[in-house]
């Protein structure tokens, strides 16, 4: 089983920075992809960024591409979120998932952090 921990949430003004921490359990960290999704209230989880187990390729989405940057250290077995130039509308719940690869799907979820931009 995977288990994964998200940290680093909290409260910061428009156009600040925070950055999300992941930890993993497991030994096949390294082969995952790992993935951020968020949902804010009241509306649906959307992809934020995800990375392969390289860390050499990257996906974003295109409301936070430029801005944020998605990284991992295996040695640690975690997974980072740098978010940059934040605005009111990332404020949201940002969950860390992980694919193992088998089924090509996201089956491994943390509880969540949250992240509020202010003004």
């Amino acid at each position: 089983q995977v288990q994964l921990v998200e940290s680093g949430g909290g409260l910061v003004q428009a156009g600040g920075s925070l950055r999300l921490s992941c930890a993993a359990s497991g030994r096949t960290f390294g082969t995952y992809r790992m993935g951020w999704f968020r949902q804010a209230l009241g509306k649906e989880r959307e992809f934020v960024a995800s990375i392969n187990w390289s860390g050499r390729s990257t996906i974003y989405a295109d409301s936070v591409k430029g801005r944020f940057t998605i990284s991992r250290d295996n040695a640690k077995n975690t997974v980072y979120l740098q978010m940059n130039s934040l605005k009111l509308e990332d404020t949201a719940v940002y969950y860390c998932t992980a694919d193992p690869g088998v089924a090509g799907r996201w089956d491994y979820w943390g509880q969540g952090t949250q992240v509020t931009v202010s003004s």
